[in-house]
């Protein structure tokens, strides 16, 4: 299982809420990370998964794939985000 579902999960953050957010992630980045902080995980698990969206965005893509979402979606958002 990808990291980053890992660790939503161990914190009880239901799948429909695992969807929305990476759903969220591929269409604004900075929305999400805004989302991520209200889920109510600690601190120190947030920076935890914070640190893995931002130094392995590869598995930004192993997980919208493994959740059989659109991944071109990604690319789009990141495209935009380098204007």
């Amino acid at each position: 299982m990808n990291p980053i579902i890992a660790i939503l999960k161990e914190h009880k953050v239901s799948d429909a809420k695992i969807n929305e957010l990476f759903q969220t992630l591929t269409e604004n980045p900075l929305m999400a990370m805004g989302t991520l902080g209200q889920l109510g995980i600690p601190t120190e698990k947030l920076q935890q998964l914070l640190g893995l969206v931002m130094q392995k965005p590869a598995l930004i893509k192993e997980a919208v794939l493994e959740l059989g979402l659109d991944f071109s979606k990604v690319e789009a958002a990141k495209a935009q985000l380098q204007k």
